[in-house]
């Protein structure tokens, strides 16, 4: 038999993702109508939007269509991703936070992405310039169209954000 608390704790619980869901929802309507978000956001059948400090971003199958390198892209080395940032907190990473999935040590220049081999190159024009970046880690099997960027804090990670851009493949 259930307590009056665990009925309110229930009812809290269900109305929290409710609550969660609807203000989701109309964070990305609005970022959408103040054009901060990408055309072809709400194209895909199926979007799951969410909204993280001040950025709008999206698991949406958009995010995955093509192959590597991307088809919709005109320049067969740059492919659209959401770029953003991780620190060697123990909060953010496996066993070793210093160690990356390819067995060297974190340092200024590595990024983490699953679609891309170990080695590759990459840059970042529109946020970074000319600098080269290089995969030596990885993420969550979910995080399909994502650059991880690492930073030496956890407060620098967190003032990058989240980002939707391009990267430019260099070498693979």
């Amino acid at each position: 038999m259930k307590t009056k608390i665990q009925g309110y704790i229930e009812f809290f619980i269900i109305w929290g993702i409710v609550g969660g869901v609807i203000f989701s929802l109309s964070g990305a309507l609005a970022a959408y109508q103040d054009n901060s978000l990408p055309d072809d956001y709400f194209e895909s059948e199926v979007s799951l939007s969410f909204i993280q400090g001040n950025s709008v971003f999206s698991n949406s199958e958009h995010y995955l269509a093509g192959t590597l390198p991307s088809q919709n892209s005109t320049d067969s080395n740059i492919i659209k991703v959401i770029i953003t940032a991780y620190s060697s907190c123990p909060t953010e990473t496996d066993d070793d936070p210093y160690i990356t999935a390819s067995g060297g040590w974190v340092r200024d220049g590595v990024v983490a992405a699953n679609f891309l081999p170990f080695g590759t190159e990459v840059r970042i024009p529109e946020i970074y310039g000319d600098k080269v970046f290089v995969v030596e880690d990885r993420m969550h099997p979910r995080k399909a169209r994502q650059v991880d960027i690492w930073f030496p804090s956890k407060q620098e990670a967190l003032d990058f954000g989240a980002h939707y851009s391009h990267i430019e493949v260099l070498s693979i």
